[in-house]
């Protein structure tokens, strides 16, 4: 029984740690949709944009808490060294009219407690605060758009050169093993003086031109992987697995016939949004005319004492009494002449707007021929990649017939050379169409401000 205890045992932690590698393997696979929702929660720059825009809200409230009542409450006490002096005239106490009498008013130490309120009532400048930061909330919304657009386009394009590279990998893995054949073939038969020497030199330099080639594609995922954990916010120390295959043709949309729509590109609606605040600073230094009105009332009591006996009360002792202070009030200001200078900054605010409405139409030429030239690119991308694909399995032709050749003596691998050379120049050339292609596409949907929902 323990020997079948034993194994039972073992069995369960071989078990427990193929799990424990399946779920690593798992939580560390992504599809490019995952990719970009893992770095939506991890980007350090879009995090920062979702904290402004928290900010923005902050500061519309405190904003809005202007216009409520403002209360406060004070304690003050006063332990007078030197009582102040007054000088009181003479003839009041029978002396000599033009002379003074010093004298001291007042006691030693004194206390005055309570609290004070302001009520806002009406102000231009707080109700057009009040419609600029419902405007700048907006604006900084806009803003988070607009940066899970930009951390969007990067981190697709980051997946797909990392995507592109290890297919290109495959394929040179492959030609390496079909030529690595050929080679150490060639090399037995000049052995037996079937081939010549400079028959198998020249299957040597393309053999180690492709092994070459393999590790420097090699080191450009390594790279290309760092940059996607980079654009994630993913531990460049840990490993990651791309579930997603390349598939060039499944979402092909043909753009050149499409209506153009930027009116959701995030820096479009930034521009108008920035057009709205400077209306809103023009009709503020306008309204700036009107009286500013506000109420207040303060409730306080007062205390005054020869020794140090605040807390001590007896309503008969006036030098242990609390006494009252109330008053409420109203503050009407009025600008009645200020040189000018109101006017001044009304023009100058004119100016800002007409100045954005400009930048605005400049920016939305911009932009149509950014998506114009984005659609252009990418029809003519997949144009590309059709022909490029036709090319490569061409050559990929020609290199299977001349390899079926060579083994069987009727060719020389001179053609063998030059049709490997030709299969890898048609390959890179697909892949760099791939690549073309899917940064044209992210690049239109980023300028019609499609990226993202």
């Amino acid at each position: 029984m323990r020997p079948l205890k034993k194994y039972t045992l073992l069995f369960s932690l071989i078990v427990f740690a193929i799990q424990t590698r399946a779920q690593e393997a798992t939580a560390n696979a992504f599809s490019l949709q995952q990719a970009i929702e893992y770095s939506l929660k991890n980007s350090p720059n879009y995090l920062n944009a979702q904290l402004d825009y928290q900010s923005a809200d902050y500061r519309r409230k405190e904003i809005t808490g202007t216009g409520l009542p403002q209360i406060n409450g004070s304690i003050d006490l006063k332990d007078y060294i030197n009582i102040p002096t007054s000088l009181l005239p003479a003839q009041i106490f029978g002396g000599p009219e033009g002379s003074f009498i010093p004298v001291k008013f007042g006691t030693k130490y004194n206390a005055t407690a309570g609290f004070s309120a302001s009520q806002l009532i009406f102000s231009s400048d707080y109700i057009f605060g009040l419609k600029a930061a419902n405007e700048f909330m907006n604006l900084s919304k806009i803003n988070v758009s607009r940066s899970k657009a930009d951390l969007t386009a990067q981190v697709s394009k980051a997946y797909y050169t990392v995507v592109i590279n290890r297919d290109r990998m495959k394929l040179l893995e492959a030609n390496i093993t079909r030529l690595k054949k050929i080679f150490d073939d060639t090399k037995a038969f000049n052995q037996q003086g079937f081939a010549e020497l400079i028959d198998v030199e020249r299957l040597e330099v393309q053999y180690n031109n492709l092994v070459t080639e393999k590790d420097k594609t090699s080191k450009l995922i390594g790279l290309s992987e760092t940059m996607l954990k980079f654009q994630m916010g993913y531990k460049l120390s840990d490993s990651i697995v791309l579930s997603d295959s390349l598939d060039v043709t499944a979402d092909f949309t043909d753009l050149s016939n499409m209506k153009m729509d930027i009116s959701h590109r995030p820096d479009v609606q930034v521009m108008h949004t920035q057009q709205t605040l400077l209306d809103l600073d023009v009709k503020r230094q306008k309204w700036g005319y009107l009286p500013t009105l506000a109420a207040y009332g303060s409730y306080q009591y007062n205390a005054q004492r020869n020794e140090f006996t605040l807390l001590s009360f007896d309503k008969n002792d006036p030098l242990k009494k609390w006494f009252k202070i109330a008053l409420v009030g109203v503050t009407l200001n009025v600008n009645v002449f200020d040189g000018l200078q109101r006017n001044y900054r009304i023009q100058q605010a004119k100016i800002a707007s007409l100045k954005n409405q400009n930048t605005i139409k400049y920016l939305e030429m911009g932009a149509e021929l950014e998506a114009t030239v984005a659609s252009v690119s990418y029809n003519n991308a997949y144009a590309s990649v059709q022909s490029q694909k036709k090319n490569m399995e061409l050559a990929q032709h020609v290199y299977d017939v001349v390899q079926k050749k060579y083994q069987g003596g009727v060719g020389t691998n001179l053609e063998v050379v030059t049709a490997e050379t030709s299969l890898k120049e048609a390959q890179t050339n697909y892949y760099n169409a791939i690549y073309d292609m899917m940064v044209a596409k992210i690049d239109y949907q980023k300028a019609t401000g499609t990226l993202t929902k």
